[in-house]
């Protein structure tokens, strides 16, 4: 399916890009609709950039598996107003308190605290909408379950007590695991599951799921010691101004580049079985490794 030398992985990742905002674009209510401000709101957040990495490893191991046509749309872009509804509420004065998202101004410095929260809920709430219409119940049960207490937000509410701490190695991997890297974890398992994937295959694709999205987080980590405020689109420093738990903080840099690389590797190593067909998650993994915002 996947032929190295026919895909470029930037090229890819901007065609799935436009086809996740063009369907994201028909979901999300007009904003000359009542109550236009908070579908302003909502809209500002959604298109206000991002990588759409979620909906792509949905859509990725989906195509993996040999699943067809567009089932999966729908559940992809449900998995993005999911987590852009997470940022908004992360970004909050009374959670992570930032300013800047994707290099502009967040949800709450525009609307207000109040509306912020308000788009935050409706993005949910429109995520479970376009959920309950799924053909597979086990796509909806696996994002609840990646979301909740067992998952991302319980992952914030442990990241939220750990503020100022002094905490472990397993404490800042319980954060990290539950707090990223379950919705990322569950956007491969629910492309998989729809996509019909054999029981080898979900088991695979659940390990590599694991470690890409715990990776994923180290190295956002990292980004806010090395990363530029113009790459990243926020401002570098800000966890360890807020005292925030990072992997750094406990492992120290070098040691948290390595862990990154090896779980990383380890991801990869888990897509043997797929051939060529794994390639584009062979890809993301090194992209994961060397992006800079």
């Amino acid at each position: 399916m996947y032929k190295e030398a026919k895909i470029d992985l930037k090229k890819y990742l901007e065609t799935k890009r436009k086809i996740v905002d063009r369907e994201l674009d028909k979901y999300l209510p007009p904003i000359r609709k009542k109550p236009a401000t908070l579908h302003r709101a909502m809209r500002y957040s959604v298109f206000a950039g991002g990588k759409r990495l979620r909906p792509i490893l949905a859509m990725t191991a989906f195509e993996m598996v040999g699943g067809k046509g567009k089932i999966i749309l729908p559940v992809a872009c449900a998995l993005e107003l999911i987590h852009t509804y997470s940022l908004i509420h992360d970004d909050l004065p009374c959670m992570d308190n930032d300013d800047l998202r994707r290099g502009k101004l967040t949800s709450h410095k525009v609307f207000g605290s109040g509306m912020a929260i308000l788009a935050g809920d409706a993005l949910h709430a429109l995520a479970f909408e376009i959920l309950a219409k799924c053909e597979n119940p086990l796509a909806f049960e696996e994002v609840a379950k990646a979301i909740g207490t067992f998952g991302m937000v319980g992952g914030q509410a442990a990241d939220l007590e750990a503020e100022g701490k002094d905490i472990s190695l397993d404490e800042i991997k319980y954060i990290h695991t539950h707090k990223t890297a379950q919705l990322i974890k569950a956007s491969v398992r629910v492309g998989a599951i729809l996509g019909k994937a054999n029981k080898k295959e979900l088991e695979a694709l659940t390990s590599y799921g694991e470690k890409f999205g715990l990776a994923f987080q180290i190295m956002d980590d990292i980004l806010d010691i090395e990363g530029k405020t113009k790459e990243i689109g926020k401002k570098v420093g800000s966890d360890k101004v807020k005292e925030k738990a990072t992997f750094p903080k406990v492992a120290g840099l070098e040691k948290s580049k390595l862990t990154a690389k090896r779980l990383l590797g380890e991801a990869k190593e888990k897509l043997k079985g797929f051939g060529d067909n794994g390639f584009i998650f062979k890809e993301l993994a090194g992209f994961i490794y060397t992006r800079r915002s």
